[in-house]
């Protein structure tokens, strides 16, 4: 898995990236807006569906109690009740907060996988499994620097 995730940032993305940014969004930005806003990071994650480095985010070892936020808009997204150490590298939570997120198919990487983005501004923050604990059996495995973690 980890090695998909590097190698994902040098592979093309699918088409289904290009109709993610095509969809319209309760906030639209144009790519220098983005930019202006967001790290290098953020915007290679959020805006070109990239992926971190497994175990580089400080977020995944967090477990202090909050609320995890869309970090190019600020929509609450997961909160720390949801949270898990997956032992993936990535935070990984087993359920977003209702009505948060959009999914979409993600056909990189030679296989296809359920891509999770931010309702709001479509910015993309990860990807969902089914191999997670109950009580959903879901795996929400995010990129850290797609989210701000803000405190109770």
């Amino acid at each position: 898995m980890v090695v998909a995730a590097w190698l994902s940032r040098y592979l093309p993305r699918s088409s289904k990236a290009m109709t993610t940014a095509k969809r319209e969004f309760e906030i639209t930005k144009t790519e220098a807006e983005w930019r202006k806003i967001l790290t290098s990071e953020q915007f290679h994650i959020l805006r070109k569906h990239g992926t971190e480095r497994a175990g580089t985010s400080p977020l995944d070892k967090t477990s202090a109690k909050g609320t995890y936020v869309c970090a190019a808009c600020d929509l609450p997204l997961f909160t720390s009740e949801t949270k898990f150490n997956s032992g993936t590298g990535w935070p990984s939570f087993y359920a977003p907060i209702a009505g948060a997120i959009g999914t979409s198919t993600d056909k990189s990487l030679f296989t296809t996988r359920t891509e999770v983005h931010c309702r709001r501004c479509g910015g993309h923050l990860g990807h969902v499994f089914d191999d997670g604990p109950q009580p959903t059996g879901e795996r929400y495995c995010m990129n850290g620097a797609a989210l701000k973690f803000i405190p109770d």
